[in-house]
């Protein structure tokens, strides 16, 4: 049906306090820049009234406090790939001897995950304690001096330890870096704001990758050590910048510190409302107390064990995946670059229509694809490694590596975003920094058992390893059509209705007609 534009204008103007052209009931009108389905007041008046000003004094401030944010992620992206790469070069090999897959191998990438798992049950009360801005600083002196004990080892037992104090440091850095990224956010940007923060990890990866492919050609233990050393400059960056950013408005309004958040708060009209349960920084009771507690917990879970295993620790062994197709040493490194820069791009695609499409239908069907690259990659290899070598086709190797870096695409696109957005907005604000350390603690479990399982899988299974991950992912898929509750359109203070909701995902799919001011850069919820 479709109502008398006359009529809707005018009930709109009187509720709304602002013209608009034309009320479609159900979809989008031209007349219109955006109709948002939420079903939410809250939402629609604070884009409603926020009458934000993407180039003004105030939301440049805002992208330099992201931005710093933003580097606190580049810590793991530089790692993933400077182990990857130094992992494949000779001086390294010959100074710790450990071969390029392997348990050995595999236990050297995944301590780091260890050192996080540890890490993750201080980063909440450190964050809660000392604020987002404290822990960020925490984390950041952390890694700089992991960077330095890795930098100087001759030995394994002493690159471990590194690694170790490496991992601790980064999952104080992100548990403090993530909250802090997503409560600064005006409601409307907060998924443009907080996937462009989850695509830090690819500013290091990116750089990391560039740096060793020039450093491959140096003829010492300087090839793998200076890009390790180099790993400490964005940290250093970091605890230079973090105390010129505003702290978290949500932590300072939770810690009686009003007069402070208020300033912040007027420039964006957000509106928090918050209790005092994350003052007491043993007690993580909040996040299963109650029902909604537990739906909330329950998405935060299956982000953390699904967005490692899509087959994304794969990533750490690019270099052995490239070999396996016959590809020489510096291809190698060279591939592993223009892989990283084009997964990259499609993650900061992902990112930009992250306002725009809906959660569940990016989780839904990038993860189905995930499993169709994946398959045909596996194919591709297995058809590849079953031929002589006299016999070998050419583009069937090629083949395989574009199914896999089609993979890398469906896989960045999706997850690279959502991983920083998605466990963020289930959280309620109170619970946000021990829930974060949680979800921490679940991702170095679930990334140490890929990382550390993938050489060795490799190493005997070959190609037929990449099916165990095809499998793995059509469950994923079905497990996300049937649980993952819609978050795209709701404040974070209102998704608190949602999930309080007898069925969360069938109340996070429900349709209200709301109206939003033209150019506020609202969202279409389906």
């Amino acid at each position: 049906m479709v109502p008398d534009p006359d009529t809707a204008s005018e009930k709109a103007v009187e509720e709304l306090g602002y013209e608009v052209d034309t009320i479609y009931d159900g979809g989008v009108v031209a007349d219109i820049k955006e109709h948002v389905d939420t079903g939410n007041d809250k939402y629609t008046t604070v884009v409603g009234q926020s009458n934000l000003d993407p180039w003004s004094k105030e939301t440049l401030q805002l992208y330099a406090c992201c931005f710093v944010a933003f580097l606190c992620v580049w810590a793991g992206g530089y790692d993933g790939s400077l182990m990857t790469t130094i992992n494949a070069m000779p001086y390294y090999q010959a100074r710790f001897g450990v071969g390029t897959l392997g348990s050995t191998t595999g236990l050297i990438f995944a301590i780091y995950t260890v050192g996080g798992a540890v890490g993750s049950w201080f980063s909440g009360p450190a964050t809660d304690m000392a604020g987002r801005r404290g822990g960020m600083c925490i984390g950041a002196i952390i890694i700089c001096v992991g960077t330095a004990v890795m930098a100087s080892a001759n030995g394994t037992g002493q690159f471990m330890a590194g690694r170790f104090i490496l991992g601790f440091g980064f999952s104080i850095l992100g548990t403090a870096s993530g909250p802090y990224c997503i409560e600064i956010s005006p409601p409307q940007w907060r998924g443009r704001i907080a996937g462009f923060y989850g695509c830090g990890w690819f500013g290091g990866a990116i750089l990391a990758a560039a740096i060793t492919l020039k450093t491959s050609e140096i003829n010492s233990d300087l090839s793998w050590r200076l890009p390790v050393i180099l790993q400490a400059v964005v940290p250093f960056i970091v605890l230079c910048a973090v105390y010129l950013m505003p702290e978290s408005p949500r932590w300072l309004i939770a810690n009686s510190r009003d007069e402070e958040a208020r300033t912040f708060l007027n420039e964006f009209k957000e509106d928090i409302a918050i209790d005092g349960t994350d003052k007491r920084w043993w007690d993580y009771s909040g996040l299963i107390s109650t029902r909604s507690a537990r739906w909330r917990s329950f998405m935060v879970l299956l982000m953390a064990i699904f967005g490692q295993f899509t087959a994304t620790g794969l990533g750490y062994y690019n270099t052995e995946i490239f070999k396996a197709v016959g590809y020489d040493d510096y291809m190698q490194f060279v591939l592993n670059l223009v892989a990283t820069l084009v997964w990259a791009f499609a993650a900061v695609c992902g990112t930009a229509v992250s306002d725009h499409i809906p959660r569940r239908k990016i989780l839904v069907t990038s993860t189905f694809l995930c499993a169709v690259t994946l398959a045909i990659y596996g194919g591709l290899s297995a058809q590849w490694a079953q031929a002589p070598d006299d016999a070998k086709n050419l583009h069937v190797g090629r083949g395989a590596i574009a199914a896999y870096v089609w993979f890398g695409i469906v896989n960045s696109f999706a997850y690279c975003p959502l991983l920083a957005v998605y466990p963020l907005e289930c959280l309620q604000t109170n619970n946000r920094a021990k829930g974060m350390s949680i979800y921490v603690f679940v991702v170095n479990c679930t990334t140490f058992i890929v990382v550390y399982t993938t050489p060795i899988g490799l190493q005997n299974l070959a190609y037929k390893m990449i099916f165990i991950f095809v499998g793995w992912d059509l469950i994923e898929t079905i497990l996300w059509y049937f649980f993952c509750v819609e978050t795209i359109g709701y404040t974070l203070e209102e998704l608190e209705e949602v999930f309080s909701s007898e069925d969360p995902v069938a109340s996070s799919k429900s349709k209200g007609k709301r109206i939003i001011k033209r150019g506020e850069g609202a969202t279409n919820v389906c």
